[in-house]
């Protein structure tokens, strides 16, 4: 590890073993002193059931934001496990309780079953290291299961008509009762211990923040364990108020990562996007730039040269122009129109293709249209040149209806197949017109040329 991790993780574990030693103390201090119990507030008890099934739902929300930016599969445990608290606490401890009625015994397991699913599922979290692939189905499917496992409990428990009391007449804790309360104090420790390492060997925020508040669901779940009564409508155990705590501690922590995750991801695409402007733009430019200056090096005689490295030098500005401008979102299209044109001189000054661009002055380009519809253009003329052995080529930028088109046709020797034979500037042109939410169409047929089609939305 280095330094700044090592000694970052040394002062989280400071203040982790802090914490669980300050709730260790309190919680027996107030066991030994018979203080240990709760309060008598009705309505407090229904509040803070409704903030936890709110809380756990917005998590979820957000882990699962987190999942679908970077795949990892703990991150998929967690969106089912706080998904499946949400579901359980808002059907089991909040919709029965609007009555003001207590809970029975067949409500209260199954607020205590729900929530032994969860905590399972979130021990096993912070051991999970693979990444998935197919993301958003492994998200709806695993949504689709937290509902489906509650509605199941739900079933089973009414079906079976349990309704095991969590204490026995004398007011003790029935053997079952206190055996599902110390099974919830052991998942919230075994995740609190597992997200610690994670954190320790990875150094991420979001696990340092993960173990803060498990930790206090620790205790949370043995203060179950300690005190009288159990589950009530009419009582606020200590451990209700740690446990929205440690909601409150995961809340401001799962934010956190999200913006960070976020940030990051902007950073790499911007530099990306970056990267592939310069690759696909301005350095065609500079690589005939050099190559004329090889030809001189080589004797090539100056007065045919100079013109063409003239005519480089000026669209390779003009390229740097365009591209500056298209990075940085400017709005308008006069760039585009300006930068577009530049370039069909400069491919058909040699006279080997003949290219005509029809450009409605009324379709206007949003700024991140323009960079993607520019490069669609550049590379499928420079299909028509090189690989379709095509004389004339069309483009036309027109509004039919609502829909604004960009379309490249030429006249070469086209192809059978599309799908079979569509090479990496084919891909890059799908891709570019879905980066824009563009529609792609390409259609051609043996010596009837090609028609490349971009579809845009609405303007």
């Amino acid at each position: 590890m280095h330094a700044a991790h090592v000694r970052s993780y040394r002062s989280w574990l400071v203040s982790e073993l802090a914490v669980a030693s300050l709730l260790a103390f309190v919680t027996i201090s107030l066991r030994l002193t018979d203080r240990l119990g709760g309060y008598e507030l009705p309505d407090a008890r229904l509040v803070l059931d409704t903030a936890v099934a709110v809380v756990a739902s917005i998590v979820a929300v957000l882990v699962a934001v987190r999942f679908l930016v970077e795949g990892r599969t703990l991150d998929l445990l967690l969106t089912t496990g706080f998904t499946v608290i949400a579901l359980g606490t808002f059907f089991f401890g909040v919709v029965t309780k609007l009555d003001g009625s207590a809970l029975s015994g067949s409500e209260a397991w199954a607020v205590i079953t729900v929530e032994l699913l969860a905590a399972a599922l979130i021990a096993t979290a912070p051991f999970m290291t693979r990444r998935a692939s197919a993301r958003r189905p492994l998200l709806a499917g695993s949504l689709v299961g937290a509902g489906t496992a509650v509605a199941g409990i739900a079933g089973v428990i009414t079906a079976t008509s349990l309704d095991t009391p969590l204490l026995t007449e004398e007011g003790a804790r029935t053997a079952s009762a206190v055996i599902a309360f110390a099974a919830l104090a052991f998942f919230a420790l075994v995740a609190a211990v597992g997200f610690g390492l994670r954190f320790r060997r990875h150094g991420r925020e979001l696990d340092s923040w993960l173990a803060l508040a498990l930790t206090l669901v620790v205790f949370a779940d043995l203060n179950y364990v300690l005190a009288l009564p159990a589950l009530s409508t009419g009582y606020v155990l200590q451990g209700d108020f740690l446990r929205v705590l440690a909601y409150a501690v995961l809340l401001f922590g799962v934010w956190r990562a999200i913006s960070d995750a976020e940030f990051g991801r902007a950073v790499a695409e911007e530099r990306a996007r970056v990267a592939r402007e310069i690759h696909d733009g301005l350095a065609q430019y500079l690589f005939a730039l050099s190559t004329h200056v090889s030809m001189l090096e080589r004797g090539a005689s100056l007065d045919e040269l100079l013109p063409r490295l003239k005519q480089a030098s000026t669209a390779a500005q003009q390229e740097a122009r365009f591209a500056v401008l298209a990075l940085s979102s400017a709005s308008g299209t006069a760039p585009f129109d300006a930068a577009l044109r530049r370039y069909v001189d400069f491919l058909a000054a040699d006279g080997v293709l003949e290219v005509e661009v029809d450009s409605d002055p009324g379709v206007r380009l949003a700024p991140d249209e323009q960079i993607e519809i520019f490069r669609i253009v550049q590379e499928g003329l420079a299909n028509a040149r090189r690989h379709a052995g095509a004389a004339r080529a069309w483009v036309t930028i027109t509004q039919r209806g609502t829909r604004r088109v960009v379309s490249v046709r030429d006249d070469g020797v086209g192809f059978e197949d599309a799908d079979a034979d569509a090479g990496q500037g084919l891909k890059n042109m799908r891709s570019r017109a879905a980066s824009i939410d563009g529609g792609f169409a390409l259609r051609s047929a043996r010596g009837e040329g090609t028609l490349i089609e971009v579809v845009l939305r609405a303007g």
